[in-house]
């Protein structure tokens, strides 16, 4: 069986993942690491992406992530642009892995839910969301709001997932993941 976590950002996604391998030794597949990996590594990436973004997309060798993140952020029509080049490798880079679980945050919107029997989506409240990658990431409120505006609605996610852990700090992780185990006989 295969089953992917996903959640919008801020939800704790990654330290559930961390719960999962602490816990049950069962490691996970991070999409968003293999998307970055293979951008800085796979020729074929490397020379779509500068056919669409432009000559400084990559600096000596080396992915600028200002510039890929300001043409990302202009507009839906260039995020889509960008995901035809790196969302199939990522998918075939799954496949090839012989992981059973994986991360994405972008699980619906990408597709890769197609790849999995089942769907966890991690849950947090907006503001405790907010305030995690505005500390994690150093950046503005506005900035957060700018990147969730990209992704699915919280709601819209929850609606689609066969499971939901609520991570607001209170409720105990590794209970629901013990209650997800046990369920799916994993």
């Amino acid at each position: 069986m295969k089953i992917g976590i996903t959640g919008g950002i801020g939800s704790g996604k990654s330290y559930v993942c961390r719960r999962l391998t602490a816990q049950y030794g069962i490691v996970v597949y991070d999409c968003d690491a293999a998307a970055k990996r293979l951008i800085r590594t796979s020729p074929v990436i490397r020379q779509e992406l500068t056919k669409l973004i432009g000559a400084d997309t990559y600096v000596d060798g080396q992915l600028n992530k200002a510039a890929v993140a300001q043409f990302l952020l202009q507009s839906e029509d260039n995020a889509k642009a960008i995901d035809t080049i790196v969302h199939p490798a990522v998918f075939r880079d799954f496949q090839e892995s012989g992981m059973t679980w994986m991360e994405s945050a972008i699980m619906y919107e990408s597709g890769i839910y197609r790849l999995v029997d089942k769907v966890i989506v991690v849950t947090a409240p907006l503001e405790i969301r907010i305030d995690r990658v505005m500390q994690r990431d150093h950046i503005t409120r506005e900035k957060v709001l700018q990147w969730m505006q990209r992704q699915l609605s919280q709601e819209e996610v929850i609606s689609r997932a066969d499971y939901e852990i609520i991570n607001d700090g209170i409720t105990n992780i590794d209970e629901q993941l013990e209650y997800i185990i046990k369920k799916e006989k994993i």
